[in-house]
């Protein structure tokens, strides 16, 4: 791979628009995309990113011309694309978005007919035609169609509704301050609050794609929303990355709780009502592990990545899934990372419980989690592996996405990665200098002469 190069995974691609994404690369994978899907239309939405409208016209015209009708609905969150390809009964959806990278950043991230991220199977399909360029294009009197879809924000708040009690919630008159960072997440978010009779007020509530602090909802990135927060008064902050399916969460005191948190409060507020398996990856935070202990349900850990999540979750029979990064999945209302879903879990919490989020998140089990990059040249890493499972033998180890070593208290995992010259190492234990340790002897480990 080269800096030319998009950055491709299971289900989408990304990259540096006009130097590892350009209008023909969108083009090419969309139409890859296209040749792959039954027969129907394509929903296409963007995460409002000045580059988006630009991409939207280029894939629009690539679909076209592989003979589907394309439904463009325009800026919206990535779980609302989800809700919209089931609604209007399309063969798959295309949300433009990088996600959580920079504004220079877009991409493209393929939903199948159920609306959710497609999975590993069939984006291996996709990048193969892609890469081969077999893009079967019909004749002139097959070409497509493409019309607009106004209306994006009803279908997915109904769904949200009926999985919450919205008179509970409205009752209580709750104060939220929502960092939607120009970014998609405003639009479902301001109707969600409002009809939950939320007071709201939103900071980049326009759609623009010019984002007011870097567009990944971490505590570093989000330090100037945090006075924000306990300035205005409100009782939470809500903060979303562009395509809105990520979410972290500030206290009433301007306290940074972070997206592992979000998950793992939704956890337990779920599981308090009703009892089922959980789903989440194997680099989330063992908070859920241990809820789902406490309430006496299955739990199962994943692969990372959302689509590993959701095929896990079906398997299951999961009530609800998703992974540390802030993505609640609630299969009630999408297969889908879902912000909406998790604000809307977590002011049912505080109203149905009568306490401040602040209380609700230091209630659960406390861990600390530290993330690293260890340089690796490719050819090293199978034999690294071996290594580091002869090295850590006394724990249990899982070898469903690198290598996973669990001890009481405490887990790591070293992942490799698929990009770049490097494998990953995540740990968490009951202090940070714990989880610092476990990362520093794995390095030690991995890069001995």
């Amino acid at each position: 791979m080269t800096s030319s190069d998009p950055i491709i995974s299971v289900s989408g691609l990304r990259g540096i628009i006009g130097q590892s994404l350009t209008p023909l690369v969108a083009a090419r994978y969309a139409a890859a995309f296209a040749a792959e899907l039954p027969p129907g239309s394509v929903v296409i939405t963007r995460d409002g990113r000045a580059t988006g409208a630009m991409l939207a016209a280029a894939v629009t015209a690539a679909l076209q011309a592989m003979g589907r009708k394309v439904i463009d609905a325009g800026v919206a969150a990535t779980p609302t694309t989800g809700v919209l390809v089931r609604e209007l009964e399309a063969a798959g959806g295309l949300q433009l978005s990088a996600s959580h990278n920079p504004a220079e950043y877009n991409g493209l991230k393929l939903l199948s007919a159920a609306g959710r991220v497609i999975p590993a199977a069939a984006g291996a399909a996709i990048l193969s035609r892609y890469s081969s360029g077999d893009l079967p294009w019909p004749d002139h009197s097959r070409i497509g169609s493409a019309q607009a879809c106004s209306e994006t924000v009803e279908a997915h708040w109904r769904l949200i509704r009926r999985t919450v009690d919205v008179h509970l919630i409205a009752r209580r008159s709750l104060s939220v301050l929502l960092d939607a960072n120009h970014g998609a997440g405003s639009l479902v978010a301001r109707r969600m609050l409002e009809e939950l009779g939320c007071r709201v007020k939103i900071l980049g509530g326009d759609p623009n794609g010019r984002f007011e602090h870097p567009p990944e909802p971490t505590e570093e990135n989000l330090a100037g929303v945090f006075a924000a927060v306990r300035d205005s008064g409100a009782n939470v902050g809500f903060c979303q990355d562009p395509d809105a399916d990520r979410l972290a969460v500030i206290d009433e005191n301007g306290r940074y709780l972070g997206e592992e948190y979000t998950l793992a409060m939704c956890v337990d507020h779920v599981l308090r009502r009703r009892k089922g398996p959980i789903v989440t990856n194997c680099s989330t935070s063992r908070m859920s592990e241990d809820l789902a202990a406490k309430y006496g349900v299955p739990f199962q850990r994943s692969a990372v990545g959302e689509a590993n999540v959701v095929d896990k979750m079906l398997e299951t029979g999961a009530i609800l899934g998703g992974e540390g990064n802030g993505g609640v999945i609630d299969p009630r209302v999408g297969l889908v990372r879902d912000s909406f879903v998790g604000m809307a879990m977590l002011l049912e919490a505080m109203a149905s419980r009568d306490r401040p989020i602040s209380e609700l998140a230091d209630e659960l089990p406390r861990y600390s989690i530290v993330k690293t990059k260890i340089t690796l040249p490719s050819d090293r890493v199978a034999a690294g592996m071996d290594t580091l499972q002869r090295h850590f033998s006394a724990a249990a180890c899982d070898c469903t996405d690198g290598v996973r070593f669990d001890w009481p208290g405490k887990w790591l995992l070293v992942r490799p990665s698929n990009t770049e010259p490097i494998v990953r190492a995540i740990a968490e234990a009951e202090t940070l200098g714990e989880a610092r340790g476990l990362c520093e002897e794995a390095a030690e480990v991995l890069t001995r002469p």
